[in-house]
């Protein structure tokens, strides 16, 4: 060892283990700063000649000095203070800088960071604001109208001037959030649950629901206690502080600012597919279930000799698309058929996140949706997929090209069997055997094919004979159509009001369509036979 490295080594020594003197310097420099309550540690960025500074806040501080962007001064002739929300009419239009909030959402913003372990929230952007921008008379204001100074209060730590301190004091500045408003929401609805033990949902508008979340409901099935909940307030979210004035900026021109910055931090923020999220979601165990189907079952998989059957981010399949169904449309059956043996797997509440299942659940449940389509599978309509594409069975006859019609390549289709298979199997003990036994046998009588002609069951139901495409809001019906033809449904009244249902369907301005395409009266329209 040469003597530079024993010096080294030796003053070293009389620091901690891993602490050089910078650092220890460094260090109680910092916790000098840092003890400051009104100033935060921030670094400074520049992008698109725009100064920030970035930084991070507890959650408790973030709901208590942070407020919505409509609270802005400039707003506040047209602000409503019981929405949080702007009143839009010819005056305000242009001053408009935020899309208004929609308030349904608090309370399943507010569950998520209460119940997952592993929850995060990215960065929120705010303003800081001072009370003279809103005073032309204010000293601030040149002879032209132009800022003296900056909004914020920055003081370097650095020769570069890029790490140091932001003043927030709350007697000098005031926060607006310009991005994360609903962030800023479901925090300050955390708070409020916490302290009162319970929270007030709100319809979009804001106007209040009739229900509760409550706090001890959330910890009794989401096994969470008070120590848990009392760390959470102190948990840091990223922040990025901007001015609302810069220096030498004019009132008009600092709003334009402002309000671009909102437009363009929203164009970038392309929310993701129904699809996408159905490939993301690791709390839905539908979604789960749906994924590992999509892969693995031979009827979906991808394979070297054809093309693709799942659409994997449209909710939608395009007349000539080569695909079966999608990956959307997979989860909702995964809802509908195994919802009914596994209804906890719903979120306790529309609007809250649903709790992953456990493996071992999860594994039974891919194992009785594979079952489920080793049955599709053996439908005669599926089989001629060895060797023949999907559109040509999807279109209607008058379509270009021409087809089948068949609703068994429609997804809304495919939803209605799922949820009617689910509710025979699962509810009423009957086996997928003895069902595709009678579908296949009704799949070969024609039985899902040319749902546009009036001999058809779905006709009126799932397709739309005035507009001749689809209709999507046939598919409860669709389902009652299958638990009945199946020998599943026993009430007389349940049957008489299926028998009326279905001729309202096929009704349109007072002309019923029978069975054998002639106009009828409604009373005329019975229902078929039970598959045998």
């Amino acid at each position: 060892m040469d003597s530079t490295s024993a010096h080294t080594s030796d003053i070293f020594q009389h620091y901690p283990e891993g602490e050089t003197p910078s650092q220890e310097m460094l260090s109680k420099l910092l916790n000098n700063y840092l003890s400051q309550q009104d100033h935060i540690l921030v670094q400074q960025t520049r992008m698109g000649g725009v100064d920030a500074y970035v930084g991070s806040v507890t959650l408790e501080w973030f709901a208590n000095r942070v407020k919505f962007a409509s609270a802005l001064p400039l707003l506040q002739k047209k602000y409503n203070p019981e929405t949080d929300n702007i009143e839009i009419d010819a005056d305000s239009i242009d001053e408009i800088q935020q899309r208004p909030l929609d308030w349904s959402r608090q309370a399943a913003l507010v569950q998520y960071l209460a119940t997952r372990k592993n929850h995060k929230f990215p960065p929120v952007l705010v303003v800081i604001n001072q009370p003279w921008v809103d005073n032309t008379q204010a000293d601030e204001w040149d002879f032209q109208g132009c800022s003296q100074k900056a909004t914020t209060d920055f003081i370097p730590l650095d020769q570069n001037s890029k790490v140091g301190l932001l003043n927030i004091s709350e007697e000098n500045v005031s926060i607006y959030a310009l991005d994360g408003q609903h962030r800023l929401m479901g925090v300050q609805g955390l708070l409020e649950l916490i302290k009162f033990g319970k929270l007030r949902r709100y319809k979009k508008d804001k106007t209040p629901s009739d229900t509760l979340l409550i706090l001890s409901d959330l910890m009794d099935n989401y096994q969470i206690d008070d120590e848990y909940l009392r760390n959470l307030t102190q948990e840091k979210i990223g922040i990025e502080f901007i001015c609302a004035v810069n220096q030498g900026e004019k009132y008009t021109e600092a709003k334009k600012r402002i309000r671009s910055i909102f437009v363009h931090v929203n164009l970038m923020a392309t929310p993701l597919t129904k699809g996408q999220l159905a490939q993301l979601n690791e709390d839905d165990g539908f979604a789960i279930v749906a994924r590992k189907i999509a892969v693995t079952h031979p009827l979906l998989q991808v394979t070297n000799n054809r093309k693709a059957r799942v659409n994997w981010n449209s909710a939608t399949v395009a007349t000539n698309s080569t695909v079966l169904t999608t990956l959307q449309a997979l989860q909702d059956m995964a809802q509908k058929y195994l919802g009914q043996k596994f209804p906890h797997w719903k979120p306790l509440e529309k609007g809250l996140i649903p709790m992953r299942p456990e493996d071992k659940e999860l594994q039974e449940g891919i194992k009785d949706f594979t079952e489920l389509f080793d049955y599709l599978a053996t439908l005669p309509s599926y089989k001629i997929l060895e060797h023949e594409d999907t559109p040509i069975l999807r279109r209607f006859s008058f379509e270009k090209g021409g087809g089948e019609g068949n609703i068994l390549f429609r997804p809304v289709s495919q939803i209605a069997i799922a949820q009617a298979l689910g509710i025979l199997v699962f509810k009423q003990d009957f086996s997928l055997e003895s069902i595709f036994k009678k579908l296949r046998k009704f799949d070969l009588q024609g039985g899902f094919s040319e749902m546009e002609f009036p001999y058809s069951l779905w006709y009126g139901v799932l397709y739309d004979p005035n507009k001749k495409r689809l209709q999507v809001s046939g598919k409860d019906l669709a389902v009652k159509l299958f638990i009945y033809i199946l020998g599943g449904m026993k009430d007389h009244m349940e049957i008489a009001a299926l028998r009326k249902a279905l001729a309202n369907a096929r009704t349109t301005e007072n002309n019923t369509i029978g069975f054998n395409g002639k106009l009828v009266t409604p009373q005329d329209v019975g229902l078929p036979s039970i598959l045998g």
